[in-house]
């Protein structure tokens, strides 16, 4: 086992290795491709909570505190892979690092009120690599370590993005996070033509026994995370309007930026009785007519709501949907179904084809694994079809 010392160097053998960080609770792992600059060459180069792969796969992150690297799949034009940390308060010198496949334990040192820093550089050298323990800081934290890497966080670049109460209370790191994520749904808006649109948001997640993985791994947990930047940019209040579907539905307390968290460790479950709900009550298999017939009955008169539908199949009374979906063409009402998983999704495949409604009212996409999607692509798929509702209900006069 080689031990480096700050600023020392080891050649590295393993072309595919681990790159795990110990002791390091409550920190975010971040790397960077980066050129002879230093520089990464665009923000796909960046992998991190809400990107956790590089484009060609050479860098993932596989758990909160560990890289899977591949350096045959490196694109030739990086010189160098840069593993970092991000926290909400001051490191410190326990913090360390082992590159496990290759042998090399690299202790990060001297690292004292800094509350991001560079841990390790994976190099070029001829045509080997090496490893370097770089353990250098920011006090000032995530934004300057991104920006040192040529990263684009500037706030200047969109002044438009909105906020909304309760960011205030977040965490540097939590800010930072939801800051990236508002950008990309402002990018989205932007290119939609849509900047300044308003709707009231409603988020639906399917509870039934099929979807026991999907809560096990917190996959749900994180769905609301990333959802939550979607209604800052869009719903008058910021807030996200949440329901659990089976046989029946629970209309839960509004989700805010501020208790996101709390909000899906005291409500994301499966059974029980949690925050006053019976989950038994809702049921553990599909019926999705009840908890649409509940969000019709709702609606504000022109008010445009836009529905994000989580679900892993089901939809099995396909003639009743789809004539609820005709019927409910004259709402001011988008459904953005989302399926998450491998499933059979029936009706809800045949959205953009079904026939006799007044405008397209709904949108569908299934994503195997929602972990490995960016959230420059979740919320271009997202959003994609909702500002052209818009401007056809505005046409057909469903809203103002």
């Amino acid at each position: 086992m080689t031990t480096l010392t700050r600023g020392g160097n080891a050649p590295i053998e393993a072309r595919a290795f681990e790159v795990t960080v110990d002791d390091a609770k409550g920190v975010d792992l971040l790397a960077f491709q980066v050129n002879t600059s230093r520089k990464v060459r665009n923000d796909d180069d960046f992998v991190f909570f809400n990107q956790p792969s590089s484009p060609e796969g050479a860098v993932r992150l596989s758990s909160t505190q560990s890289l899977s690297i591949d350096l045959r799949l490196v694109p030739a034009d990086v010189d160098a892979i840069v593993v970092a940390i991000a926290s909400d308060s001051a490191l410190s010198a326990r913090v360390g690092l082992t590159v496990k496949s290759s042998n090399i334990v690299s202790p990060a040192t001297g690292l004292t009120t800094e509350t991001a820093a560079v841990l390790i550089e994976i190099y070029r050298r001829g045509g080997d690599w090496k490893v370097r323990n770089v353990s250098a800081g920011w006090d000032a934290g995530f934004a300057d370590l991104v920006r040192e890497h040529g990263v684009d966080v500037d706030d200047t670049e969109t002044p438009t993005v909105r906020s909304v109460a309760g960011e205030e209370k977040l965490s540097l790191v939590k800010r930072e996070k939801l800051d990236l994520r508002k950008k990309h749904v402002h990018k989205v808006l932007l290119t939609k033509d849509a900047v300044g649109l308003r709707a009231r948001i409603i988020l639906v997640i399917d509870k039934t026994g099929s979807m026991s993985r999907q809560y096990s791994t917190r996959v749900v947990h994180r769905v609301v995370e990333r959802m939550v930047p979607v209604a800052t940019q869009l719903d008058d209040d910021g807030e996200l309007e949440p329901y659990l579907y089976g046989s029946w539905y629970a209309q839960l307390p509004v989700i805010t930026v501020a208790d996101t968290d709390s909000w899906a460790d005291t409500y994301l479950h499966l059974y029980g009785h949690h925050g006053g709900i019976d989950y038994a009550s809702i049921g553990g298999t599909n019926d999705e007519l009840p908890i649409m017939d509940q969000i019709l009955s709702t609606v504000a008169s022109r008010q445009p709501t836009l529905v994000l539908f989580f679900t892993d199949g089901g939809f099995t009374k396909r003639g009743p949907i789809a004539s609820f979906m005709r019927t409910a063409s004259s709402a001011p009402i988008f459904w953005q179904f989302i399926g998450v998983g491998k499933a059979n999704y029936g009706v809800l495949e045949k959205l953009d084809t079904m026939e006799g409604r007044l405008i397209d009212n709904a949108g569908f996409f299934a994503l195997d694994d929602i972990d490995k999607v960016s959230d420059a692509e979740l919320y271009e798929r997202i959003l994609s079809e909702f500002p052209d509702w818009v401007r056809a209900a505005r046409a057909a006069k469903i809203i103002d």
